[in-house]
């Protein structure tokens, strides 16, 4: 192994056992982001199923710990890997990671603004906390969850280039070493622990609620109790209520038949049209609909 690469593993180890010292358990990631230890289920004949439960590693995430033990350990079994890998959703801090891409190939691609854009929305602000910056120039902001929600990792879903790491799914730690280059913290946040997610941000990371069917195989109706529920909004609700309302109509069918009614009643509560219409875009390809 050359001495550059003993030297950024080296690195990578002692960046992870600083970062398993705050509660984050972390696993050894190779150059290109990916767990450095491969399945040892790889050469089953059939598809098998293991979480850890066999005792080896190559698990991915599964294996991530806090113990110090441990990650030396995993460290040991991957003298490659330049980098550590912070797993998602896992107490006590259940992080949520939002990544801001950045596609200088892809001018129609604005994360940051999107992220504002929804902020200004659903009226939420993003609290001071840890920022990580990629080599390619976009941003992880570290959030955490409650531990009663179980925040899923999505791409694009929430607004195009920004996706999210929720469980089973992991951050590239600050002082990892890639291809590309070196993720490192933002000026200003490294102290900082990670803020709790808004709950207005929460509600749009979290999967939609299970549809209640009434009898005969409907749910709702022709959807009046929606749009009541939307007239219903005092301010500092509305956009919340309406996007809510329009994930429900697209997941009982009806989305496309009750897109006036809910745009007349956004109007009402005292919604823009291109705030509400914007919403209920929101909603339509958070739901896989087309806008």
């Amino acid at each position: 192994m050359a001495t550059t690469d003993r030297q950024a593993t080296t690195l990578a180890l002692a960046h992870a056992l600083s970062a398993a010292e705050r509660g984050l358990a972390v696993i050894p990631l190779a150059r290109t982001k990916l767990p450095a230890l491969r399945s040892p289920h790889r050469d089953a004949p059939e598809p098998y199923t293991c979480c850890g439960e066999c005792g080896r590693f190559g698990h991915g995430v599964h294996d991530a710990s806090t113990d110090p033990a441990r990650v030396r350990a995993l460290f040991a079994a991957a003298p490659w890997a330049t980098g550590y890998g912070i797993a998602c959703g896992l107490p006590p801090h259940h992080l949520i990671g939002i990544d801001l891409d950045t596609k200088p190939d892809k001018s129609d691609t604005d994360s940051s603004t999107a992220l504002r854009e929804l902020a200004l929305r659903h009226l939420f602000t993003i609290p001071p906390t840890v920022v990580v910056v990629t080599p390619s120039g976009g941003r992880h902001l570290w959030l955490t969850g409650p531990p009663h929600h179980v925040v899923p990792n999505s791409a694009g879903r929430l607004a195009p280039g920004i996706d999210i790491r929720g469980a089973g799914g992991y951050l590239v730690g600050p002082g990892s070493r890639t291809r590309h280059g070196t993720y490192t913290t933002a000026p200003g946040t490294s102290h900082l622990p990670p803020a709790p997610c808004p709950p207005a941000l929460l509600r749009l990371l979290l999967p939609p609620p299970p549809v209640r069917r009434a009898r005969g195989g409907t749910t709702g109706g022709d959807g009046r109790g929606l749009v009541q529920f939307v007239l219903a909004a005092h301010r500092g609700q509305r956009n919340t209520r309406l996007f809510w309302a329009a994930c429900r109509a697209y997941e009982n069918g009806i989305g496309p038949a009750l897109l006036s009614p809910l745009l007349d009643a956004a109007r009402a509560t005292g919604l823009t049209e291109r705030e509400a219409r914007a919403t209920l875009a929101s909603a339509a390809r958070m739901t896989g609909h087309h806008p």
